[in-house]
Parts: C-alpha cells; sequence; structure tokens
C-alpha cells in the first residue's frame, strides 16, 4: 500500500502541497489529474525520494521496487531487446551469476530463483512488449542509437514494463506513442500485476485502464472510485452542491446582516442584533468552487471552396524507391473530417505529407481546388520553435504588417494569454508550445487542415476546447491521434492505411480497437477482423533460444554432477577420519541433482512449448 499521510511541500515559496493524504491499495491502478503546474509530476519525485517533503510522510511496504520511465532516453549501442531485459537487474545479474558460479549450493539457490521469476520466458516476454509498443521483429536486434529520441523513449518505457516494479509511475506515457501502441498499454496496465499511478491525460486511457482516480486540486489530494468519466460527473455534482451551499449561505449572511445594520441602535432591539452579529461571526464561510480556466482555440473562418477540394486518382507516392502507398482513389470534401487508422508504418505519416504538399506523386494524379490553402500541424514542429523567441515574435514573422493589439488577439484566440505572449518560447510548458504551433499552422485560414498527433501535451480542458473548435471549423479536418476520444467526437469518416494503400473503414473506432487488441491480428484491405491466435517467427526464435539455455545449463550441471561422482567413487574418502569431508560431498552432490531436476523440468516445459509452437505454424 502506497499512503500519503499530511504531506506538504513548497517551490520557491508556493505551496504545492498542504496536508495532503491518500491511500492506494497494493495492487490498484489509480490515475493521477489536476491542472497543469499543480504539483503532479512533483508528487511522483516525492514518492521516488527524490525530493525531500517538508512535512508529512510517505510510506511503502519495505523492500518494495519503484519504477519509472527515466526522462534521458536510451541510446547505447546495445540492441532494443538487450536494453530491455537489461531492465530487470535482479535477473540480469542472476543470469551472469548462472555462468561463472561454482558452488552447488549457490548454483541450486540461483535456479530456484530464476524459475520462480520465470526467467526462462524473459526474451519472449520482452519481445512481445516491444511488439505492442510498435518494432518490428528486425528493429528488435537493432541498436538504441539507431533509433530517434521518440522511439527511444518507447524503448525505456518497454523496460520499466518488463522490469514489473511493485510501483509503476508513469507520466504522460502515450505522448509517445500511436494509435495501436496507446490502446496496447491501454489492455498491459488494466492487466499490470502490481500497483499503478500514472498522470495522463488521455481520457480512454483513464476509463480503460484505471479503477480510480486521485485527484490533486487546492493543493490537498481525494482518491475517486471509477474511471475518469465517473469521477467527472462526480465531481460536477459535488461542484453543484458546493456552489448551491454557497448560494444559500451568502442569502442567510445577507438577511443576518439586514436585520444587525436595521436594528443595531434601538435599544428594544438590541440584544437580537447582537445575537445576531454573534451568529455571523461564528458562520464558517463556504466558498464556492473557482471556475476552470477557460481553455479556447479560435481557427480562422475560410472561405467556401467548390467541392471536392482534393481528389487523387491511381496515386503513388513514396521516397524516392518502391511506393509506400499506391492505387489511391480518394476524394476530400470542406466538410469532411476524416480521421487516418492504421498500424505503425503502414504510411499515415507519408500520405499526410503528401496531404500536405510534403510529398509529390510518382505515378497517378492529384487534382486540388483553385485557392486551396492547407494548414499542417505535426508533433516535430513544436520542437522546432524558436526557444529564443516569444510567441508574439513569433507570430510577427508571418504578420509583420500587423499591430501588436491584432497579434496578442491572435495569440488570445489560442488561449496564451499576456503572460505567455512576452515569455520566451523555451520557459513556456509543452501545452503551451503545441498552443502556439496549432496557431502557426491555421494562422492562414486554411481549407484542409492536417494534425498529426495535436493532443500531445495538451490537458484534458485543452482537448475538450479543441474538439469544441474542430467541430465548428469549416475547413476539412485529418486526423492522426492516439486519442480516441477526440477521433470519436470529431471523426465522421474513417480511412484506413494498410498494406500500401488506404480504404473506407466501414465499422466505427470500436470495432477497430477490437481488431488492434485481438493477438497478432493481420493488416488486410478489406475492413479487419479479430484472427485466430498465431505464433509468430519472433515468439518462435525466442522459443528456440530458450530451449538451448536449458540444454545448456543441464550440460553444466551434468559436467558437475559427473565430477562429484569421481570424487565420492574415490575409496579414500570413506576413510573414518575423512568422515567430515564425506559429508561435505554428500551435501553438494544433492544440490547439485537438485539444481539438475529444476534444469530439467524446465527444459522440459520449454521443449513441449517449441514443439507445440512449431506445430501450429506448420499448420498455419
Amino acid at each position: 500500500m502506497l499512503t500519503i499521510t499530511d504531506l506538504n511541500y513548497s517551490i520557491d515559496g508556493q505551496p504545492l502541497f498542504e496536508g495532503a493524504s491518500a491511500r492506494i491499495p497494493a495492487g490498484h491502478k489509480v490515475g493521477l489529474v489536476g491542472r497543469n503546474g499543480s504539483g503532479k509530476t512533483t508528487l511522483f519525485r516525492l514518492i521516488r525520494g527524490e525530493l525531500v517533503a517538508e512535512g508529512g510522510a510517505i510510506s511503502l511496504p519495505s523492500r518494495a521496487r519503484i519504477g519509472g520511465v527515466a526522462q534521458e532516453a536510451p541510446s547505447s549501442s546495445a540492441t532494443l531487446l538487450e536494453t530491455v531485459l537489461a531492465a530487470d537487474a535482479e535477473r540480469a545479474a542472476l543470469m551472469a551469476e548462472a555462468e561463472t558460479a561454482q558452488d552447488p549450493a549457490r548454483i541450486a539457490e540461483v535456479q530456484a530463483r530464476l524459475a520462480d521469476i520465470d526467467a526462462w520466458s524473459a526474451e519472449g516476454r520482452a519481445s512481445a512488449i516491444l511488439k505492442g509498443l510498435g518494432f518490428t521483429g528486425d528493429e528488435m536486434h537493432q541498436p538504441c542509437s539507431a533509433f530517434s529520441g521518440g522511439w527511444r523513449m518507447r524503448v525505456a518505457l518497454a523496460g520499466v514494463l518488463f522490469a514489473q516494479p511493485d510501483l509503476l509511475l508513469l507520466d504522460e506515457p502515450t505522448n509517445y506513442l500511436d494509435l495501436e501502441g496507446a490502446l496496447w498499454l491501454e489492455s498491459y496496465l488494466a492487466r499490470y500485476p502490481h500497483t499503478v499511478l500514472v498522470i495522463s491525460h488521455d481520457r480512454g486511457l483513464l476509463n480503460r485502464a484505471v479503477g480510480a482516480i486521485l485527484h490533486l486540486e487546492d493543493r490537498k489530494l481525494t482518491l475517486y472510485q471509477g474511471g475518469y468519466d465517473t469521477f467527472a460527473r462526480t465531481r460536477a455534482e459535488q461542484r453543484a452542491v458546493q456552489a448551491a451551499e454557497a448560494r444559500k449561505q451568502e442569502a442567510r449572511r445577507a438577511h443576518l446582516q439586514s436585520f444587525v445594520d436595521r436594528f443595531r441602535a434601538k435599544a428594544t432591539k438590541a440584544r437580537q442584533a447582537q445575537s445576531r452579529v454573534k451568529m455571523l461571526e461564528k458562520m464558517q464561510p463556504i466558498t464556492a468552487p473557482a471556475e476552470a480556466a477557460r481553455h479556447v482555440f479560435t481557427f480562422p473562418k475560410p472561405e467556401e471552396l467548390s467541392p471536392p477540394i482534393v481528389a487523387i486518382e491511381g496515386g503513388a507516392v513514396g521516397y524516392g524507391g518502391p511506393p509506400v502507398l499506391r492505387r489511391l482513389n480518394l476524394r476530400i470534401d470542406q466538410d469532411d473530417r476524416i480521421a487516418l487508422l492504421g498500424r505503425n508504418g503502414e504510411g499515415k505519416s507519408t500520405l499526410s505529407k503528401l496531404l500536405a504538399g510534403k510529398l509529390r506523386l510518382s505515378a497517378g494524379q492529384i487534382t486540388t481546388a483553385a485557392k486551396l490553402r492547407v494548414g499542417y500541424f505535426a508533433q516535430h514542429q513544436v520542437d522546432e520553435l524558436h526557444l529564443d523567441e516569444t510567441p508574439i515574435q513569433h507570430v510577427q514573422r508571418l504578420r509583420p504588417a500587423e499591430g501588436q493589439a491584432k497579434l496578442r488577439a491572435r495569440l488570445a484566440g489560442f488561449g496564451l494569454m499576456a503572460d505567455q505572449a512576452e515569455t520566451v518560447v523555451g520557459r513556456l510548458s509543452g501545452g503551451q508550445k503545441a498552443r502556439l504551433s496549432l496557431l502557426l499552422a491555421t494562422i492562414d485560414a486554411p481549407h484542409l487542415l492536417i494534425l498529426d498527433e495535436p493532443t500531445n501535451h495538451l490537458d484534458i480542458e485543452s482537448r475538450e476546447a479543441l474538439v469544441e473548435a474542430l467541430t465548428a471549423y469549416d475547413g476539412a479536418v485529418v486526423l492522426v491521434s492516439h486519442d480516441m476520444h477526440l477521433l470519436g467526437l470529431v471523426a465522421d469518416r474513417l480511412w484506413l492505411v494498410s498494406n500500401g494503400t488506404v480504404v473506407p473503414y466501414d465499422e466505427d473506432l470500436e470495432a477497430y480497437r477490437r481488431f488492434l487488441l485481438a493477438p497478432d491480428a493481420p493488416a488486410r484491405e478489406d475492413k479487419p477482423r479479430p484472427a485466430r491466435r498465431r505464433v509468430t517467427r519472433d515468439e518462435l526464435s525466442a522459443l528456440r533460444a530458450e530451449v538451448k539455455k536449458c540444454e545448456q545449463r543441464i550440460e553444466k550441471l551434468e559436467e558437475m554432477r559427473d565430477r562429484l561422482a569421481r570424487k565420492l567413487a574415490d575409496p579414500d574418502i570413506y576413510d573414518d577420519s575423512r568422515k567430515g569431508d564425506l559429508a561435505v560431498w554428500n551435501k553438494k552432490y544433492a544440490e547439485v541433482m537438485d539444481g539438475l531436476d529444476r534444469a530439467e523440468s524446465l527444459w522440459m516445459k520449454a521443449a513441449q512449448t517449441l514443439e507445440k509452437s512449431e506445430g501450429e505454424m506448420a499448420d498455419n
């Protein structure tokens, strides 16, 4: 159990926690929510012991392991699979010791512990996690240094999931994932065997992967049972009751004060007036809940164009080699809201770049409306902002003739008020940077707006504001996002990018979610359907490697058994003067035989699993 008792902590004299308390039972999955800057990440650092509380206490069971994703992404020459396996420090140490240990008793202990932690299936488990996060079998054997920062963060996430700490702390884990990876993570966290505390603004994850919400507000912690939607309803009801109570008290206070003001000077009413003064003094004030800050996005309105605004016939597109996408026959009208679905690497970003004019067709024809303007937002553009410039300087570069008042009004339309307008970008939050990038992408009132993961770093209130803005927008929208809540509220058409082409997806998002979570569901050109579980080549390779390692351990133990048997066959050891030595050698022999029994049992289990899997592969 994680217990937080009367926690107090301040930063630069500004209190973040004042008497905050909460109890999270072992094995529970909890989402930590609160406004940006309220102290969620600071709470994680306090739990990990990186910061020292000014008062109160945070307690966990003794020897409980705490794990989270390191801020520094792995970038060594080790392969992805090796990096993930190394994240389980106990297993890595035991595996190394198993190769060098000579003492029979210690060998038996190591083998027993390896069996307890299911060490022999580790490669299969690590491969499954990496696959769930979007890596192919070939990529798992490439060095971490060959991947970009975002992909290396996925490796870091895979490592901590593989290590399975007793308390798993995750801070916005879906920020570097696509829709497929985010849905896989939801499913994985729901089955995670230990306690999870996750900071997230993804309503899908907070509804499906956790069973409680820990709310940080007004420097206090409150635990609500149920997912985010249940929490939101409960919180709204509480706020309504609190507001009503505040109004009733204010009316009561006004009535008492009116009596005091009227009759205090009259001798006949003086005692009654004084009594009401005391009632006013004793009245505990009920404060109406502060309204949540209003988050806005104000997209400029484009003029209407004749349909279609984009049409592609027999199109093919790539990067100079074989086409990534082909047989493209697509049409976009100005009132379309289209979500692009498809597994990682199938070509969603390629299609986005084609529609944005950043790639040209290698075959076929594309027709666009005259005067078509396209706005394009991709997450990497947030990282390309000028960190030493202010938001107002960014906008001024695009609108040099506009006055300061107009420029500030544009920024305010995206929730960047006076303080943020004059703050250099390097000091803005991730959400504020995303807002600025969205403003720059839409400043020309585009007829077609292409958004590739627009919600990263946006809090829940900002995501709701984005939904409202996109719903009211007069241009076409093409969305790539891991936020199913956003897709479900905005998109009215679904395109599946799969098998090198793009086709309409006629089912709904929930059907697509079920398809993605079906084990090893194949990508198909027609609408996906859950498939029977099939053994992959990666899993088969991992099983063969496991069997080979088991055989090597048996060989090593048999060599030790034979050496001890020769020692015990020596007649001299049975001399009465050496009875002590005989007992020692007999004990070592028994320990080696015990270790050999365990190793053979593990080998038998692995060999049977491999035989069954090879049979299934042959049937397929």
